[in-house]
């Protein structure tokens, strides 16, 4: 028998990774070596003591019940400690924090929580395509705002402002900016509180990156008055190699907290204790770990920039994050056939930038999360085999 799909489903599309790794499976069980550059996953292990504690906490009574749906109280105290040491932000462990299975889900609980069928969210150009698939799902209309190279990747206000805003109730925004690698600064967190209280917009700030090859980690939180428009995303999935583990929070004024809580608790239940006593023992982590973790990204970025040099890309080295966003040589570089090539004649992948909106035509996108010697390898094969646009 068949049945027919919701209406929704036909607003969106499968997500490009989940379509193209198929692919990528499928040549590397036909016999091909294929190197991944095109994944932000993190290769690098978590934290030693964090995975000593996963293995005590497993073996504790209770550790296997049903959690809480606020998660542990000395998780939602660890974040609270993480976020006043790293960010210089007071955040209320009790209702001011909502630990979240990854903050992917937030994404979707944020948006069932506060979006009408018909609500306009605004949504980056480039951006991470979560946010444009989610707004179609629940039925809002997404609304993109244009980031581009010569405004830094910064959104353009002026341009904004002559717009009808009147229907917008939601707006996305991520810095350090993925895929661009912009850094975050005061000054645009500012900005973009200001244009929230006076266009009566719930912001969104999706924060995973700040402390990859970013010596200024900042939170949207940090500017005054922030909590009365803002929440903010983060996640332990980048900073800790612990994508896998989903472990995320959203941090924000109570009642804002509250309303995401009653999506979310009829959504799951808790997050396994063992996981939790893990993610807090990884957010007292010393100042060691970033460095550790930095030396490493920083040496594999030189390479990527190597490789990039050799396909003729422009690139800037100021970007911070987990990705090197580079430019193809000429104006209308065909970036996905660009990247097709190199992977069916060089067994590379990399991402083309489209897939992350209309302003990433053009540009690819390199991730850290693989070795420098695969880095060297892929580098030796594209050296031996013409690349043409």
């Amino acid at each position: 028998m068949s049945v027919q799909t919701a209406k929704r489903l036909e607003t969106v599309q499968e997500y490009y990774f989940s379509r193209k790794l198929r692919e990528v499976r499928e040549l590397a069980a036909s016999g091909k070596s294929i190197i991944n550059m095109a994944i932000g996953s993190p290769d690098l292990e978590p934290p030693v003591q964090v995975i000593k504690e996963i293995q005590q906490a497993a073996t504790m009574p209770g550790a296997h019940k049903y959690q809480s749906y606020q998660g542990l109280p000395e998780l939602r105290e660890a974040f609270a400690t993480f976020y006043q040491e790293r960010y210089e932000v007071s955040l209320n462990p009790v209702n001011e924090i909502l630990p979240l299975i990854g903050s992917k889900e937030g994404i979707m609980h944020i948006s069932m929580a506060y979006l009408n069928e018909g609500d306009q969210v605004l949504i980056p150009n480039p951006g991470y395509p979560t946010y444009a698939a989610i707004t179609n799902l629940v039925g809002a209309s997404p609304l993109f705002y244009d980031l581009k190279a010569e405004n830094n990747w910064y959104p353009d206000f002026k341009t904004l402002e002559k717009q009808d805003l009147s229907g917008v109730k939601l707006m996305w925004v991520n810095y350090p900016n993925m895929p661009t690698g912009a850094p975050a600064s005061k000054g645009l967190f500012q900005q973009l509180i200001d244009f929230a209280t006076k266009h009566h917009i719930l912001l969104v700030h999706d924060n995973p990156y700040s402390f990859v090859l970013n010596e200024q980690p900042l939170s949207i939180l940090s500017i005054p008055d922030a909590k009365k428009v803002a929440l903010e995303l983060n996640s332990l999935s980048k900073t800790f190699n612990m994508a896998g583990w989903r472990v995320g929070m959203l941090a924000g004024s109570a009642d804002k907290i509250e309303a995401v809580l009653k999506v979310k608790s009829n959504m799951d239940s808790g997050m396994f204790y063992g996981l939790q006593k893990g993610a807090i023992v990884a957010l007292q982590s010393s100042a060691s770990w970033y460095n550790k973790i930095n030396t490493i990204y920083q040496e594999r970025r030189n390479y990527i920039w190597n490789l990039a040099d050799q396909l003729n890309c422009s690139y800037d080295k100021n970007a911070t994050g987990m990705f090197v966003w580079a430019k193809l040589p000429g104006n209308n570089a065909d970036d996905v056939s660009f990247i097709d090539n190199i992977l069916y004649r060089n067994d590379v992948f990399i991402t083309p930038g489209s897939i992350f909106g209309s302003n990433g035509k053009g540009y690819i996108r390199f991730s850290l999360c693989v070795s420098k010697e695969k880095i060297a390898e892929a580098i030796e094969r594209l050296q031996h085999h013409k690349v043409s646009l």
